[in-house]
């Protein structure tokens, strides 16, 4: 008995000098569809997901923004990500959410299609968005490669810059 206790002791001094490390490299994200395509945005930028609620329109902002809306008293701006990708708008459906995200200093709730998934993905799985697109100005972060598909992630920061 007193050999196992040992060895649990010795166990646990080993993983107290050398944590597990493999945890470190890995980005949780939550994925969601707008029109065909999956995208994905840290989990920690959320702050909530909520079915679709009423807003008041603004005026003079460009098409893409809604308007507004109040959840517990914060008027936040509402972005329809179709309309900002350049897609065709659509009706809700019963699959509709509004994902409230925040940067540094923003927030925005975006219209986006449906859910898909909480997502863990280690960071060598990541890669650099495409040359092609502009790395500084774009939203996209980074293209997740999964086993059976990519989904694109996008830098929330990007997405909360105000432009209007």
């Amino acid at each position: 008995m007193a050999d196992k206790l040992n060895q649990i002791f010795q166990k646990q001094q080993k993983q107290i000098e050398e944590p597990d490390r493999s945890d470190e490299n890995i980005v949780q994200l939550v994925g969601f569809i707008v029109g065909e395509e999956e995208f994905a945005v840290p989990i920690l930028n959320i702050v909530e997901i909520i079915k679709p609620i009423d807003y008041t329109r603004v005026p003079s902002v460009p098409d893409y923004v809604l308007g507004v809306f109040n959840i517990r008293g914060n008027v936040i701006p509402l972005i329809d990500l179709r309309r900002k990708f350049n897609l065709p708008p659509i009706n809700n459906t019963p699959d509709t959410r509004y994902i409230v995200m925040k940067g540094e200093n923003n927030i925005a709730g975006f219209v986006i299609d449906r859910l898909t998934e909480a997502i863990r993905i280690n960071q060598n799985r990541i890669d650099p968005p495409p040359e092609t697109i502009s790395t500084d100005k774009g939203m996209i972060y980074g293209i997740g490669k999964r086993e059976d598909s990519m989904l694109t992630i996008l830098k929330v920061e990007s997405l909360l810059k105000r432009d209007f």
